[in-house]
């Protein structure tokens, strides 16, 4: 089936075909045509099915038609809130956006996003001027409506994206005050990769006898994605990682690891082997995320770790490579996190580096998925020769640097002559010190300073 069989109006066929789409995923194929009917939908999809364009394609279309009627009868078209789309984080709000543009430009429609982590005044001027789409984390938005800046009265298309997410994360308390806002005569689709029970009595309570579709078994993932397993002793995990990083035959890897801490580690390992490296993790501003994931979508980085923070919404066409470097303890993690790779019917390969201690984590994540992931017979990660890069933590790359220094103050200053802000470079009091170009400080001592010996 083409995309043209999908009864879709030239402008959003143009579009595909100026995007290189001639042929739906199973997910769209099967969505389009019951979403352009206008019924509610409920779909289980795994990550880069190609779920968005699912939505997005009836949603546009939907409104690029309702807008000629209205010039023909001699009305001109307003540009109010008519389709609210509601995802979990501010990646995978981006992506959306990202995705619906090159539609909308061709349906003379408008959209905007909007998350939080960032100022809201470029958000509401976008609101102010007029918009048909509105792209929303639950948050921001049910800040902005309770301010009076959004209303919802026009809303005619609901869409609830990656819905397990938003009962992981805690959002769903949000979601269902949000669509109390919004009148019951409308369409709703809701996606979500699995369907625990709190989703499917949310799907109950929004959706309007709504056709289920699903794509792929639940909670396994896509055929597309080869997985291998590294079972090796703590001490080789790292050997391993470098071994992996430094394949030719990888043009981008996301490494996962589980903590923000862990993310400054793992990129100092990354870049002491010369492989360019950035990372991403909760405490970082979403400017400076944003930053990370374009280096790795441009091929300025080869390698982008992250905490799970990122293995949702974040669509970064031909990602070669997928490194659990720690097994997710939560198991459908893992499945979100290799999406990554594969996206789009395309092939994919993830990796996982398990010790003794992810043993246990290892079995749910087998356990959920129904088989065994193949063991790597490959050991030349065993001839690897590890640099030396001494590393204790991460307060100094923090993003709220200057405040840790001056709440620590007392602690630090005893340690170091200056320390400067911008390039996290340190000058130690011992001049006599001198460190390799391969040596790296991430953290400064933690004892306090040695008060005066007090006279007896």
């Amino acid at each position: 089936m083409k995309f043209s069989d999908l009864k879709l109006i030239n402008p959003l066929l143009k579009a595909l075909e100026k995007a290189g789409f001639d042929t739906p995923t199973q997910v769209q194929e099967k969505v389009i045509p019951l979403a352009l009917e206008g019924n509610d939908i409920l779909a289980t999809a795994q990550t880069g099915s190609g779920k968005t364009l699912a939505f997005c394609l009836p949603m546009l279309q939907r409104f690029c038609l309702a807008n000629v009627e209205r010039e023909q009868a001699g009305e001109k078209p307003k540009r109010l809130i008519k389709a609210l789309i509601i995802a979990p984080t501010r990646e995978l709000c981006v992506q959306i956006g990202e995705t619906f543009a090159p539609y909308c430009t061709n349906t003379n429609l408008k959209y905007s996003v909007i998350f939080g982590g960032v100022n809201d005044f470029h958000q509401k001027k976008a609101i102010e001027k007029g918009l048909d789409i509105l792209i929303a984390t639950p948050g921001r938005l049910e800040d902005l409506i309770s301010q009076g800046v959004i209303k919802l009265s026009y809303v005619e298309v609901l869409v609830l994206d990656e819905a397990d997410r938003m009962l992981d994360l805690g959002f769903l308390s949000d979601v269902k005050k949000i669509v109390k806002r919004i009148g019951k005569a409308r369409q709703s689709m809701l996606f979500s990769a699995t369907m625990p029970s709190e989703i499917r009595k949310l799907a109950n309570d929004i959706l309007n006898n709504p056709k289920e579709i699903s794509v792929d078994k639940v909670n396994t993932p896509t055929n597309n994605i080869t997985q291998e397993l590294f079972n090796v002793k703590n001490s080789f995990k790292r050997h391993v990682l470098q071994y992996l990083v430094k394949k030719k035959e990888f043009d981008s890897i996301i490494v996962f690891v589980r903590t923000g801490e862990d993310t400054q580690f793992v990129t100092e390992y990354v870049k002491s082997v010369g492989v360019k490296a950035e990372n991403i993790f909760k405490g970082k501003s979403q400017n400076a995320r944003q930053k990370a994931i374009k280096s790795l979508k441009s091929g300025e980085i080869k390698v982008l770790v992250a905490t799970d923070i990122a293995s949702r919404g974040l669509d970064i066409s031909d990602l070669s490579c997928v490194i659990n470097y720690n097994i997710p303890n939560v198991s459908e993690d893992y499945i979100h996190r290799i999406g990554r790779t594969a996206r789009a019917g395309k092939k994919g390969i993830a990796y996982s580096i398990c010790n003794e201690t992810d043993k246990a984590n290892l079995e749910k994540i087998e356990k959920l998925i129904g088989y065994k992931i193949p063991v790597s017979t490959d050991e030349n990660y065993k001839n690897e020769v590890i640099p030396t890069v001494k590393i204790l933590g991460y307060s100094d790359f923090k993003e709220d640097f200057k405040k840790e220094t001056k709440t620590k103050k007392k602690v630090f200053k005893h340690d170091y002559d200056k320390i400067d802000t911008k390039t996290k470079k340190v000058e130690l009091k011992d001049k006599k010190q001198k460190l390799s170009s391969k040596e790296v400080y991430t953290k400064f001592k933690a004892s306090k300073p040695r008060g005066k010996t007090k006279k007896r």
